[in-house]
């Protein structure tokens, strides 16, 4: 069974709900004698991932090829990774059935309480897990052990659930030294936002059998970079069927590492923002080559907070009506605008009227979802309203007021910092995102959202 855990998003959720202002009613002076009512979708059409990054560990260090790490051998890897990210893995305890070394559903943090990188041994956060795909045997001996079998998945099919192997009680249960007899973990910090992670086999004879010792290597492996709970399996419940099965039982890591390759990238949420109806040709919400108005974009585009703006809205340039957007189709509340859902708003205007918006590109510092800075003409020359999908006339614009660093990733984007407003301030104008040189990647708008006026 297939399942998709878009659980690097709840960080995202908890901060936008709590720190966005509640009003989204509709602040009105319009008396027009000619009217036209509209609405206004904006809907997130982006991909929600998994994993920020994921990646294979196959190749011991000093080893010219892929292969297992036996005694005294090491897989190193270097990861980025934000303070709202954990470190999950599957590397096989082969000479088993289906076996497997993995920290618990949590994953290993990369930053400790107070928001600093770690270098550490983080051993004591790793299990021995039984993945409960096939009947164990005892190890090294059995006929479906990995060594002994007669190729790969030929074991008696168990159908049991992934468990800790210290909790396996289904009759077969054998020997196993402590986990810190078998493997090593460590993180270290690199510099920035890098790690080094060193996953290393301390055996020499690890397993005791009934014909004797037999060494233990570990297979090669999987490592995904998360920000949730539980990103491979979950303990109590079954496989999910997306390639961990084929690392605990044979040391394959192909499935898996497709999976991951799959459901690894940046999820871009919008945040909750602010609609202006107003003069055309105002720029009620910046102007663009001018720094920031000092009037709450700002706390939009660093944090998603639409509260200052919309405490100052009935005060800019040209406003005819304006309000905040900030609670999906069907949703109960506040909150940012994930993959899959959409965000509506209704207003009325006249003929010279324009309709400016604003909402954050969330994981990142400062980079805004907007119009243009006159903002989009909501009526033709000949009187006719606007209709239809208007994406093209929203753009990516820099706020210019904090250090841009790497989405999702950098220390004070907005899932990452630990607190709002605690980015490196700059005082550099609002400018279209395509004219800043920060050497980052980011997406295209029509990506993202898919935007869509409608005259009612």
């Amino acid at each position: 069974m297939k399942k998709f855990k878009f659980i690097t998003l709840l960080s995202v959720i908890t901060l936008f709900a709590s720190c966005d202002n509640d009003d989204d009613s509709t602040i009105v002076n319009l008396t027009p004698s000619e009217t036209s009512n509209f609405t206004v979708s904006i809907e997130n059409i982006g991909s929600a991932y998994s994993f920020i990054d994921s990646g294979v560990f196959n190749t011991p260090v000093g080893d010219a090829s892929p292969g297992p790490a036996t005694p005294g051998k090491r897989y190193e890897f270097t990861v980025d990774a934000g303070r709202s990210q954990k470190l999950s893995f599957v590397t096989m305890l082969a000479a088993t059935n289906d076996l497997f070394f993995a920290p618990d559903g949590n994953g290993i943090a990369f930053y400790d309480d107070n928001g600093d990188p770690i270098s550490r041994d983080v051993t004591n956060q790793v299990y021995l897990w039984d993945a409960g795909t096939e009947v164990n045997e005892e190890p090294a001996v059995g006929p479906n052990t990995v060594g002994m079998q007669s190729g790969p998945d030929t074991g008696a099919v168990e159908n049991g659930n992934v468990l800790k192997i210290a909790d396996v009680t289904n009759g077969f249960m054998f020997d196993y030294p402590a986990v810190n007899e078998i493997i090593s973990v460590s993180i270290t910090h690199v510099e920035g936002t890098l790690f080094t992670v060193s996953i290393e086999d301390l055996t020499t004879a690890s397993l005791e059998t009934s014909v004797g010792t037999s060494v233990a290597p570990l297979s090669p492996g999987v490592y995904v970079i998360h920000g949730g709970e539980n990103p491979l399996f979950t303990e109590g419940e079954a496989d999910y069927g997306q390639g961990v099965e084929s690392i605990a039982e044979d040391g394959n890591a192909a499935p898996l590492s497709d999976y991951t390759a799959e459901n690894t990238g940046v999820t871009y949420p919008s945040s909750p923002g602010i609609f202006v109806v107003h003069e055309g040709n105002t720029m009620p919400l910046f102007t663009s080559g001018v720094t920031d108005f000092d009037l709450g974009l700002e706390h939009i585009a660093e944090d998603g907070n639409t509260a200052v703006l919309a405490d100052n809205l009935s005060g800019l340039e040209g406003q005819i009506s304006g309000a905040v957007f900030n609670t999906v189709d069907g949703g109960s509340g506040p909150g940012p605008l994930l993959p899959g859902n959409t965000y509506t708003f209704s207003f009325t205007a006249e003929a010279g009227n324009s309709l400016s918006f604003a909402s954050m590109l969330a994981a990142t510092n400062d980079v805004l979802f907007a119009t243009q800075d006159t903002g989009i003409e909501l009526f033709s020359a000949d009187g006719t309203p606007l209709s239809g999908d208007i994406t093209n006339e929203v753009y990516l614009w820099d706020a210019g007021t904090e250090v841009n660093e790497q989405p999702a990733i950098g220390p004070n984007t907005v899932t990452n910092q630990l607190a709002a407003d605690t980015g490196i301030d700059e005082t550099e104008p609002v400018q279209l995102l395509s004219n800043v040189n920060d050497g980052y990647s980011y997406p295209n708008v029509d990506t993202v959202l898919r935007i869509t006026i409608t005259p009612n």
